[in-house]
Parts: C-alpha cells; structure tokens; sequence
C-alpha cells in the first residue's frame, strides 16, 4: 500500500501561500488576490521530481476567528502532521513575527514532522531588515519571492532531499484497495455497509488506517478487497467560522492509497462543482474510477428518468467520460453486488498488457489517416510501446514532438479506448525524443 509523499503549504492569510502554490505548478490554478483569506478550500496538484513525485497541498489562510483562532490552527496542523511528509510554514517578509506566526510555528514543530521556514514577497522587503525571521525555533529557513521566483532552486532542492525516503513505496501485495469518496451526507457510508454485509467472507476489520478513514477486508470470489470510507469532503463555503477542516487531505491520502475509487454522489443532488473537482483528483491520481449514484430508490422516476439523468452527468463529467455509470441504492442493495463486480474488472483492465505489433499497427493507422498538425515543423510520431499498468502507460517515441497538440493526445485515448476495453480507468500517454533529436 503506497501513498504520495503529501507537502503542506501552511501559514496566516495573505502571506502568498497560492503564489508559492502556482510557482511549484507552473500555472494559474490558486486563486491569488490581494484581499486576505481568498483561498476557501485547499487546492492541490501532483508535482514531478527527480525522486518521483509528491503532492502539493495549498490550505485555506489561518486566520483570526476570536478564540476560536487557536483551535482553527490546531485542527489544520494536526491534519498536516498526520497526512505530510513535509510541512512548509510560509510567513511574510517586511513584517515582523506576529503572535499568529508563532502558534503555527509552535504548533507545526510539535508534530514532530519535519518543518521549514518560508519567507515569502522577499521582493516587497527592499530595505528591511528581515534577519528576525532567522531567529525562530526552525533550522531551514528560505527567502524567496513566489511571485518572481527569487530563492526557489533552493527550496525545490530542500524538498527533494527530504521526500526521497517518505516517497519509497511499500512492498507491493495482492489486496485490491475501494476508496468511497465524494461530498458529506452522499450516501457513502450506507454504501459502505451495504458492499461490507452483503459479502458473508469478511476477513478482518483493519480500524484506524488513518484518522476519519474506515475500512474493513473481505473476500470477493478469490480477491481480498480493502474498503476505505472517508468522511467526505465539504462544499466550497460551508466552513464553520474560524475553523477550516482538512477534509480534502483526508480524502486525497485514500485517493492515493486505492486502486480504484467510488465517486459517490446524492441522485437528488447532483453535478456539484465539488464532485467534478474530486473526479479530476482521481483522474490526475491515475486510479481507476466508478461513477456511482447512490439514494436512487429516493428518486420519483418514470421511463426515462434514468437515460435522462445519464445524459446530464456525461455533460457534466466529460473529463472523465470514461468512467463507468451506476445507480445504487445501499438501503434495498440495488447494485451493490454488480458494483463488486465492476471494480473487479476494472482492476482487470488496469493490470492489462497491450500486444506491442498491435499497439504500433493502430498508432500507423492512426497518423496515416489523421496525422498531428502543427505549425511550422511537423511531429513524427514513428512507435509505441507500454511502459506501465496500473494505469496503461503509452509512450510514443518520434521527433518534433513539442509540436503536438494536447487534443492529438485525447484523439490517441480514443483510439486506444476503441480497441481495447479501457473502461474504467486512465490511460497515459507520453511523448519521447529520439536520443539526439530535439
């Protein structure tokens, strides 16, 4: 059972903590403002290094809330301390070390995990003498401006050092891991009951695989299943006043420790912004994925409610269209045991290899009937082969290939889908160079 190494991005508001959250991603996808406390929800992105990779999780500011303020900081770094490899406390350059800066320092080094400085808007501190910051109870400390990337080959460098030994992953074993994910009140742990009773072999309870996640094993057929049931992660918004839950960590550590999850969803309340930001979650985790509609005997249905509904959830769900689709209901059993047999399956497909002859026949019939388009150099796409399971892994070998349209990758998914049940599950398709060639 391996997980990613998880880096926290941890600190009071405004002291551009999504800055240093788009730095490390390269791209736009924190909401950063000047007005204090913009970030809501932690948002998070899987980040590559020369050791593997890690994920990056940026929290909601810390900010006063009356005396509700200490328990909101003890509640966050404690979900740090229990799901991060790493934690960085990130603090503002040209002001001094305010009372709520010490607490989460305080608070992070009691976690015992390991703990950094970050001395953020280096770049607004022309003039000013910052060496107070130099004097907390935390050895690594780093100045650096997010914003322009001033000091950041230092900090890249720091993480990589310190993840290599929390990114080993573990001996690999024969339990196929069901995480239930998906927003609170969905129906997940009905669901949960429902898949864990309806089994008669059940192996071994296994409480506590971490803090809010449930889990039980039991046997399907000859295959040991694991269940995870988390707590469910929260609407955007719906935070109580001055205490900001983890929720989003909680979920993403069973995310990364499954091989396929259950992305359960209310029928009387569907396409929720937060159900399709989870999906991309799974979907970017590459775990496989299973669409499941639970409370469907609550529903006042007709002939084509069902087709209906269908439709509206592909629309809602194109990025990851293919992903299976199941109504259930954990209160009557609806489909409880077909949804056993389709996360069989799809972990079946997963773990499937593609015949090289006939994975390099349909990428030449591909290109031949539409080849990548490109301006000025045109890409050459000369082979494929699978350099992975679990999920597919594809790369392509040829030359010019920073010419080729992220839509030409999508248009190599569906072919591949086309030929090959890959139903279920992501597939990944990455671009080499020749060796010599740019």
């Amino acid at each position: 059972m391996s997980s990613l190494p998880q880096v926290a991005i941890v600190g009071r508001a405004n002291v551009g903590k999504s800055s240093l959250f788009n730095r490390f991603v390269g791209r736009r996808q924190a909401i950063v403002a000047d007005e204090a406390g913009t970030t809501r929800d932690a948002v998070t992105a899987i980040i590559k290094h020369k050791q593997g990779s890690f994920r990056l999780v940026d929290t909601a500011g810390l900010k006063s809330a009356e005396d509700e303020f200490e328990l909101s900081i003890q509640d966050q770094i404690y979900e740090a301390a229990q799901h991060a490899a790493l934690i960085l406390v990130v603090v503002e350059a040209a002001t001094s070390i305010s009372d709520e800066d010490r607490r989460v320092i305080k608070t992070a080094l009691k976690t015992g995990q390991p703990v950094a400085l970050v001395v953020n808007k280096l770049d607004q501190a022309h003039d000013v003498d910052i060496s107070h910051w130099h004097q907390t109870a935390l050895r690594d400390v780093f100045e650096i401006s997010a914003l322009h990337g001033q000091g950041m080959d230092q900090l890249q460098s720091f993480i990589h050092r310190e993840l290599p030994a929390a990114s080993t992953p573990d001996q690999p074993d024969d339990i196929l891991r069901i995480a239930l994910v998906g927003r609170p009140n969905a129906g997940k742990s009905t669901l949960f009951n429902a898949l864990a009773k309806k089994q008669q072999a059940i192996v071994g309870d296994v409480a506590g695989t971490t803090r809010d996640i449930n889990s039980v094993q039991l046997r399907y057929h000859s295959q040991t299943i694991e269940l995870l049931d988390t707590a469910g992660v929260r609407k955007p918004g719906s935070v109580e006043k001055g205490v900001e839950k983890f929720s989003v960590m909680r979920t993403l550590h069973a995310i990364d420790i499954a091989d396929v999850c259950l992305m359960v969803m209310d029928a009387n309340e569907l396409h929720v912004q937060m159900d399709k930001k989870l999906a991309g979650m799974i979907a970017e985790s590459g775990k496989g994925l299973v669409m499941v509609i639970s409370k469907w005997d609550d529903v006042e249905k007709d002939d084509y409610t069902h087709d209906r509904l269908a439709r509206r959830l592909a629309n809602n769900f194109q990025h990851v269209w293919w992903a299976p689709l199941i109504f259930t209901s954990g209160v009557s059993g609806q489909n409880v045991n077909k949804l056993m047999e389709i996360v069989t399956d799809i972990d079946t497909r997963r773990k499937q290899e593609l015949k090289t002859s006939e994975l390099n026949q349909l990428l030449h019939t591909v290109v031949d009937q539409h080849p990548p388009a490109a301006h000025g150099v045109y890409p050459k796409l000369k082979y494929a082969t699978q350099t992975g399971t679990s999920p597919p892994e594809i790369t392509v070998h040829g030359r010019n290939l920073d010419g080729v349209h992220f839509s030409y990758r999508r248009f190599l998914d569906k072919a591949l889908r086309h030929n090959w049940d890959l139903s279920g599950t992501p597939v990944t398709i990455k671009f080499q160079a020749e060796k010599g060639k740019k």
